[in-house]
């Protein structure tokens, strides 16, 4: 089964090809940064356009990368939700057009699904069941994952999601857009322990989490520092960013132990965009070698949104006897929600 995949959810064009026998063969991706940093922040409308110029070059561009035709693919893939409407009804019109042309079946996939497997793409690979850390863009969730479609929500942010706070409070700092990658490269020239920032929730009985305060403690800082130095110098403003980095990490390691600890599991699955984040990493893989965990991470390729993550989530769903999609969008559309495989 050789699956074409489409990603149109928000501001970046995935295209990709997996085979169920081969693994992923080809997948290309257009972000679209530089056009919306002009305007601090993702246009919709701009969005929708862009990825109407180039879902069609990337699809063709898949297929020679791949060595493969049209007529070779077995299904088509494309995110069905949640995200932008008018984005994702440009993949769903190309991928629904296309299969209906080719008569082949097509089956809509949910974008944070698509995230939580595409650790699967890496190697070593994670066996089910395992709890899963999703951090992407507006969302930050801890879920208990026994198989396709099996998903559990033990946690979730109660506010901003961890990649929100990283990008609102990168904004606050006075960084470009987007801000948050930007405020990460930072913190690691901050100098460690110079400022402590709270960390929300950490004690909270349960797995739920909050991060809007924490991007309110750091205004209140930098107006502090402000104050005290006349300005928000270069390695001020590094320092700031090193503990408001540390803080986010700390809550989420210490939410994905307890996650692991009450659900019994020994594998964490790390996805989405925040996963990429070094320090995350780094203390996650520290937290897991001493109590004798696994932590699984994808490809730091994968980590931000893309196509391969929706070739394979569909090709999971084919093989697993998933009923084809109609053509249908859901910007909102809850993860737990979805049907087991």
């Amino acid at each position: 089964m050789l699956v074409l995949g489409i990603e149109s959810s928000c501001d970046e064009t995935g295209v990709a090809l997996y085979d169920l026998d081969q693994g992923l063969l080809a997948h290309h991706l257009h972000t679209q940064m530089a056009m919306h940093a002009e305007y601090g922040g993702v246009v919709p409308e701009l969005a929708s356009r862009d990825h109407i110029r180039r879902v069609l070059p990337l699809t063709e561009a898949c297929l020679k990368d791949a060595g493969k035709t049209l007529a070779e693919v077995s299904a088509i893939a494309y995110t069905q939700g949640p995200g932008l409407g008018g984005a994702l009804m440009v993949g769903a019109s190309f991928a629904n057009a296309l299969a209906f042309g080719l008569n082949i079946p097509v089956v809509g996939i949910h974008h944070l699904e698509g995230h939580l497997l595409s650790p699967l793409l890496s190697e070593p690979r994670p066996d089910f069941p395992f709890v899963a850390l999703l951090v992407s863009g507006g969302h930050t969730q801890l879920m208990a994952v026994k198989g396709i479609g099996d998903y559990q929500v033990l946690g979730e942010t109660l506010d901003d999601a961890a990649g929100e706070a990283f990008d609102k409070t990168a904004k606050l700092l006075g960084l470009d857009y987007p801000g948050g990658p930007t405020l990460s490269r930072l913190a690691e020239q901050g100098t460690p322990h110079r400022f402590t920032l709270p960390r929300p929730m950490l004690h909270s009985p349960d797995l739920d989490m909050s991060f809007s305060g924490l991007k309110t403690a750091v205004l209140t800082l930098v107006r502090q520092v402000e104050a005290e130095h006349g300005e928000l110098t270069e390695p001020l403003r590094c320092d700031i960013c090193h503990a408001f980095q540390e803080a986010i990490v700390e809550v989420l390691v210490k939410k994905s132990l307890k996650a692991l600890k009450q659900t019994g599991m020994k594998r964490l699955v790390v996805a989405g965009g925040v996963g990429a984040n070094k320090q995350l990493r780094a203390a996650l893989d520290d937290a897991a070698a001493r109590r004798k965990l696994e932590v699984f991470y994808p490809p730091l390729a994968l980590c931000t949104d893309n196509g391969a993550m929706i070739a394979f989530a569909g090709a999971m769903r084919l093989k697993h006897a998933h009923a084809p999609g109609a053509f249908t969008i859901k910007p909102r559309w809850d993860l737990s929600a979805l049907p087991t495989a």
